[in-house]
């Protein structure tokens, strides 16, 4: 049957498009979608009876050469005309081992296991999930060996970093970390000692490693803003928190006596979670470990005496470790002995009730526009959905009258060229009411608004410092966890979350799905986010013991403020 050719209007355009009277309604909509960026999902194409359903048939409208069809609609965030490709396919079978390896979604390399090496592993999966780390790391060059400073190149525990890195993002296989292990193992002779059980090496902890490698990196990797800017270090920059501690006697005969409490600023690495029987939930364990009791000399008494040090976050790093206090040491069997308890730990952290009251102050007024925000966008979100099901449905939700909401009381007054007069003199008042791209474009306009209003809101000090947190809200990472009953024995494993490509119109991520990469040494699986809850302990099984947060990215009205 021959094609019908008819002219579909469309925001004020006009398009040809050739019917198939054998084909559908979808098969129509595909069309426009074409030709408008409209998405099928979101056109409402009227015809006789109503809205065009995707299961029409196209030959029972009776359509007639030249005949108008009207379409309404908006692009969603990801419409636009459909374009020819830029750059050729290029199938994955045609791509070299590097190129599939850096694909979006690839699975990513795992590491071999060298003989009780699991807590390396875990703890180099774990930090490759700093991204400036990885960037910084390729910037990086070792001293020349015969330097004062200078160390063996194969020696080099940074270097090797480097170098074994660079060879995971270009590989899917399992890598083997020969040349990394042996620099550790020159670097800190402790990681070298030999298992007392059996032959090969001893299982060590991974908490230890982590702090080393850190170290390392601390001393080695530098960063600057600009040629002319001083150097300063990646670590103590972008995972660098800063401590204001008050140390104060326990006895009031020091006080009596003249003695003052002393203020200091202290550096810290990582929050420790310290683990008691009152402790259930990781913020538990954080305000244990900002609490600290220490015995010494009291020079206003002349003796040994109890102090009280407390401690609040003067500064917050953009990347914060949380290291769960599980090991213990035990006299009786002479190994660091696992305190089971189950701690509850969760996706979002807020650290603002940690802060001195100076850093509090500029980072709650964020913190407050950020989660109005994102209730702004999860509440417009749910109203689309929504929408589009009842549209789905063969409502007439664009059309004024018909899904659209009425105008506010004071905007509904009509117009006196709109009022009509009956037959009494009376004016009848009639109802206007808002289409839905209005409100969708009212509801847009409002949350823009409120973005700008944030990044209004963000302290200049901070603003600057882009190693620091701004809000004080951070997201779950990573996450290197134990099995077993002592950290001499038993098995580490790494939980990494997966990221989605974010949409770069609306700062929104493509993909909302909660996956997570599980790196059990060499194998490399996805798993989804249920299997991060089971981490909080309780048994010999799985429990966390390093946790990575990740600042926030900030809403902003170009996107997203990374």
């Amino acid at each position: 049957m021959a094609s019908i050719p008819v002219v579909v209007k469309h925001q004020g355009k006009k398009y040809d498009v050739e019917v198939d009277p054998e084909s559908t309604g979808e098969t129509f909509k595909f069309q426009l979608y074409s030709l408008t960026g409209v998405e099928p999902e979101r056109q409402k194409v009227l015809m006789k009876g109503g809205p065009l359903k995707d299961d029409a048939d196209m030959g029972k409208f009776g359509l007639k050469p030249g005949q108008a069809i009207m379409m309404m609609g908006t692009p969603g965030d990801s419409g636009a005309v459909l374009e020819r490709p830029k750059d050729a396919v290029k199938f994955v079978e045609d791509m070299t081992e590097a190129e599939a390896a850096r694909l979006e979604g690839a699975t990513p390399a795992g590491l071999q296991n060298l003989g009780n090496t699991c807590y390396m592993n875990s703890t180099l999966q774990t930090l490759r999930a700093i991204p400036e780390l990885q960037n910084a790391l390729t910037k990086y060059e070792p001293a020349p060996a015969n330097s004062i400073t200078g160390t063996l190149p194969q020696l080099d525990l940074t270097r090797q970093l480097r170098d074994l890195w660079k060879y995971m993002s270009e590989t899917q296989e399992p890598v083997v970390p020969h040349a990394f292990l042996s620099a550790l193992r020159t670097a800190y002779p402790q990681f070298a000692e030999r298992s007392r059980s059996g032959p090969g090496f001893a299982q060590q902890d991974a908490e230890e490693a982590w702090s080393q490698i850190i170290s390392q990196i601390r001393q080695k990797v530098k960063t600057q803003d600009s040629p002319e800017a001083a150097e300063a270090s990646f670590i103590d920059r972008y995972m660098g928190g800063e401590f204001s501690s008050v140390l104060e006697c326990d006895d009031p005969a020091a006080k009596e006596a003249g003695e003052q409490p002393v203020s200091t600023k202290d550096a810290f690495l990582k929050l420790n979670c310290h683990i008691d029987t009152s402790t259930n939930h990781l913020t538990d364990g954080i305000k244990n470990g900002l609490v600290e009791k220490i015995e010494k000399k009291s020079d206003a008494l002349g003796r040994e005496s109890t102090y009280t040090r407390t401690s609040r976050i003067s500064r917050l790093p953009k990347y914060l470790t949380v290291h769960f206090v599980r090991f213990f040491w035990k006299r009786d069997t002479q190994k660091k002995a696992k305190i089971m308890r189950k701690v509850t730990f969760p996706h979002e952290l807020d650290v603002v009730e940690f802060c001195d009251d100076n850093l509090k102050k500029m980072l709650v007024p964020v913190r407050d526009k950020v989660r109005e925000i994102r209730k702004d966008e999860e509440d417009i979100e749910r109203a689309r959905k929504r929408r589009k099901r009842n549209n789905e449905g063969g409502d007439l939700g664009d059309i004024p009258g018909g899904m659209g909401a009425k105008l506010d009381k004071k905007d509904a007054e009509p117009d006196k060229k709109d009022k009509k007069t009956t037959a009494d003199g009376d004016v009848e008042m009639t109802e206007t009411f808002k289409t839905d791209a209005e409100i969708d474009a009212e509801k847009d306009a409002a949350l823009l608004a409120a973005k700008k209003e944030l990044n209004g809101l963000i302290d200049p000090g901070l603003a600057k410092d882009d190693g620091a947190n701004q809000s004080g809200l951070y997201e779950l990472r990573g996450v290197v966890t134990h099995q077993g009953a002592s950290a001499d024995s038993g098995h580490y494993t790494a939980y990494v979350k997966k990221q989605a490509p974010i949409d770069p119109k609306t700062g929104k991520k493509k993909d909302e799905d909660d996956k997570w990469w599980w790196f059990n040494d060499d194998k490399v699986s996805e798993v989804t986010a249920d299997k991060i809850e089971a981490l909080a302990g309780g048994g010999e099984s799985h429990s966390a013991l390093i946790l990575l947060y990740k600042a926030i990215p900030l809403p902003s009205a170009e996107g997203v403020v990374e």
